[in-house]
């Protein structure tokens, strides 16, 4: 993409509206634009960075065995009558009336329509286990939205509900959801850890929330520093390993960390007094199990082994896709602006042409442009007539990792310089050999 013919609307000044470091950059990158309290029209650059982040999850969701699909945002309100949500769930909930008079609502959440759709084409064990789920916009009208995409009406959500005919298997599920969470948050530079949680309007004992530790977090945040220190890496799990998931989740939850709606005092003093942490987090997921209190309800039955129609035991998991970019950049940024973890950056890099028209210049940026693209890369290259400052300003606010400046000066000694966003070193090398260093960082080779 060449900046000259992108849409980029970016800022020089923070509209007055914007509390939070993620709300203040995010409009003056140019990535989103306020429709109305809480709701955001998404911009070339936001909607780049929110479909990396899908397709993240996407990948760890196939991988895990789990099945997508997509239902829609106004549900009946006959479904939550059925299962007794519909009063209950409280103010949140947008209840609208179609031209028929019929009670609709715009979805909050899922349960109920997708038990709807499994008793409709599911009656048998031998059809389980099923993990089916989406991605798809939610609302949820909150008295107070505030701090931009990270407390919004409308937000984009990926909400995944498994089936099982037991207990054992449906935490099993459980366990294989905070595996694939774990990998799909460090694919995206972040370290999300599994809190102890409160399940809310969604029912349930077993539950935990996925927490990125900032000081904008909404969530107070109380656990054992050596939860900090665990990573998932590149390890290789088996997902319909029972032992393995399982061990997954006890490393990761056997430590104390619980956010404030489940906070033990008389536990947390066990900790050792140099390893207790009290800090802010952001909520970017949770995972439930609750049993059959949607199948018993709604009558979500399946024959067993032996010929008995039994309930379903089942459990929902959310990850919420928009909240992720505004956690991303509360966790990585500097004054500057942004500093994207290579996993989900708009474009891989930046290229800019300090003297555009300048016949040399013009040519190099051409070739480092046409090189990155030949090996599947995105490169934003800045061909505008503004001046250098402006250029460099601009690429250290939309936060690109990494960026190649190509001037008349370096070309005469037959360099360019590759900059890292996130630690500013620069390094001057031959053009061939900056292409080269890109394609290593993102595991590709050059062609």
């Amino acid at each position: 993409m060449r900046l000259s013919r992108y849409f980029l609307p970016v800022l020089k000044e923070t509209p007055a509206e914007a509390q939070i470091v993620s709300h203040r950059y995010m409009l003056r990158a140019g990535m989103i634009k306020q429709a109305s309290a809480g709701i955001y029209s998404w911009l070339p650059l936001g909607y780049r960075v929110l479909r990396k982040i899908e397709e993240i999850i996407h990948e760890e969701q196939a991988r895990a065995g789990h099945i997508p699909m997509l239902m829609p945002t106004i549900q009946s309100s006959d479904l939550w009558q059925e299962s007794g949500r519909y009063d209950a769930y409280g103010p949140e909930m947008l209840r609208i009336r179609d031209r028929h008079d019929r009670d609709m609502l715009f979805t909050p959440t899922a349960e109920e329509l997708i038990t709807d759709i499994f008793r409709s084409h599911v009656s048998s064990y031998k059809d389980l286990p099923l993990t089916l789920y989406q991605i798809q916009w939610k609302f949820r009208d909150e008295i107070r939205p505030r701090f931009g995409v990270m407390r919004g009406r409308e937000f984009y959500m990926k909400d995944g509900y498994n089936f099982d005919l037991t207990k054992e298997d449906a935490l099993h599920a459980y366990n294989r959801h905070l595996v694939s969470y774990l990998r799909t948050y460090e694919r995206m530079g972040l370290q999300a850890i599994p809190m102890r949680a409160d399940s809310g309007p969604i029912g349930g004992d077993d539950t935990h929330e996925f927490l990125v530790l900032a000081e904008t977090g909404e969530s107070e945040v109380f656990y054992d520093s050596e939860i900090t220190e665990l990573t998932f890496g590149n390890r290789e799990i088996d997902y319909d390993s029972h032992e393995q998931c399982r061990a997954v989740l006890e490393e990761f939850t056997s430590r104390y960390a619980r956010t404030d709606e489940t906070h033990d005092e008389a536990l947390f003093d066990q900790v050792p007094e140099d390893r207790r942490r009290t800090a802010r987090g952001i909520e970017v997921g949770q995972i439930f199990y609750f049993g059959t209190k949607y199948s018993d309800a709604m009558g979500a039955t399946v024959s067993d082994r032996e010929g008995n129609q039994v309930p379903v035991h089942m459990g929902s998991h959310g990850i919420g896709v928009s909240r992720l970019l505004g956690a991303i950049i509360e966790a990585s940024h500097d004054d500057k602006g942004i500093i994207w973890p290579e996993g989900v950056t708009p474009f891989h890099c930046g290229i800019v042409n300090l003297k555009a028209g300048d016949a040399e210049a013009d040519k190099a940026c051409e070739a480092i442009y046409a090189a990155l693209r030949a090996i599947g890369l995105d490169p934003l290259y800045d061909d505008t007539e503004e001046r250098a400052g402006a250029k460099f300003a601009t690429m250290d606010l939309i936060g690109l990792p990494w960026r190649i400046t190509v001037g008349p000066r370096g070309l005469k000694n037959g360099v360019v310089e590759l900059t890292s966003r996130r630690t500013g070193e620069s390094e001057e090398l031959p053009p061939e050999e900056a292409v080269q260093r890109i394609a290593a960082i993102y595991g590709l080779a050059q062609a």
